[in-house]
């Protein structure tokens, strides 16, 4: 709730998220997630330093998963479409993604369908394929998209 009560110290938890020290950005993760529901005008400067974290593979699974989960809850600004698109089916493409990931990958995928329907083909196809060696995550998200798609 502190980091919620003005930009500056919305700020600092981002800078905690951004910290090298992995500890510190897995712990401020979830928070940033939590800020960035609460209060969306927080986050929308940050955007941008969501979707780089979306890319990189120097952080905890949670910095990966926290972004995601707040990308798949705002409207994303289009100079980022292609990059989260790419990322996200990286993701669900990718065995050995936590299924949180995953997860959040498919909402994110199937709310920027609305704005590129050509991707819920290719969408719906890997969902299909990969369901047999998937997680309950992935399947319940699948089975909600598949039948939202049908």
């Amino acid at each position: 709730r502190y980091a919620c009560t003005s930009s500056k110290r919305f700020k600092e938890l981002m800078d905690c998220y951004l910290d090298p020290e992995y500890r510190i950005a897995q712990r401020a993760a979830w928070s940033v997630s939590w800020a960035a529901r609460t209060k969306p005008n927080l986050i929308q400067p940050y955007i941008g330093v969501l979707v780089a974290a979306l890319q990189r593979k120097d952080v905890h699974p949670a910095v990966i998963r926290n972004a995601v989960r707040v990308l798949e809850a705002l409207e994303i600004p289009k100079t980022y479409h292609a990059d989260v698109m790419n990322a996200c089916f990286g993701f669900i493409e990718n065995i050995q993604t936590p299924a949180a990931i995953k997860a959040f990958s498919l909402t994110t995928l199937f709310n920027l369908s609305k704005v590129y329907p050509d991707i819920l083909q290719e969408l719906k196809l890997i969902i299909e394929e990969r369901w047999d060696a998937e997680t309950p995550a992935f399947r319940a998200r699948g089975k909600k998209i598949l039948k939202a798609i049908a």
